[in-house]
């Protein structure tokens, strides 16, 4: 098993760059026991905190009675998405930012293809609800290497949140007054304890 205040660092080095999409490089996913580059469910597990494992998807269904689960977009929570097209195992993204009420960003790995090969991470990738309840039951995500939001409309489940199954929020409000999953993780890594 890998040393956890490693995994916390790796992906912290998330944190020291200014570009709209972030890899690792190899040698960190190596020291990580990672060879052909980070899958989204192993990548989430260690950003987020949250100890689900298995194909994205089953995260949803593992969370009841573990973890929290709603419709409201919240740093630190991971959005999980289901089954879709060529995305057979779902998809597992970790909010980064609350922008607006539909609008979020988040920190992902194995999404976009990024200088022709999988298994990269992307840091602050925009993600919109476009559902029509406003429920983030359906979102379109920004792709870095086309540059555009793009056409598909992928349907997720909703967010697990790291806290006890009792404290989900079930309304989107202002989050960005909690401290950011990033700071918290560099915070941890530098011994700090705000």
């Amino acid at each position: 098993m890998a040393n956890p205040l490693k995994a916390i660092a790796a992906a912290a080095l998330i944190v020291g760059t200014s570009l709209a999409a972030t890899t690792f490089t190899a040698g960190v996913a190596n020291a990580e026991g990672v060879s052909n580059g980070w899958q989204c469910a192993q990548f989430a597990r260690l950003f987020s905190g949250i100890q689900i494992f298995g194909d994205a998807y089953t995260w949803w269904r593992q969370a009841v009675g573990k973890y929290a689960r709603g419709s409201a977009p919240e740093v630190g929570a991971v959005l999980v998405f289901k089954p879709h097209g060529g995305m057979k195992l779902g998809h597992v993204a970790v909010v980064s930012q609350v922008v607006t009420d539909r609008v979020i960003q988040v920190t992902h790995a194995n999404w976009s293809r990024i200088d022709g090969s999988r298994g990269q991470v992307e840091k602050d990738v925009t993600v919109v609800d476009v559902s029509s309840s406003g429920d983030w039951s359906e979102v379109k995500v920004w792709n870095n290497p086309t540059s555009d939001l793009g056409t598909t409309i992928y349907p997720t489940f909703g967010f697990v949140y790291k806290g006890a199954q009792q404290s989900a929020p079930n309304t989107a409000t202002a989050k960005n007054d909690s401290p950011d999953a990033i700071s918290r993780l560099l915070s941890v890594v530098s011994g700090d304890n705000h």
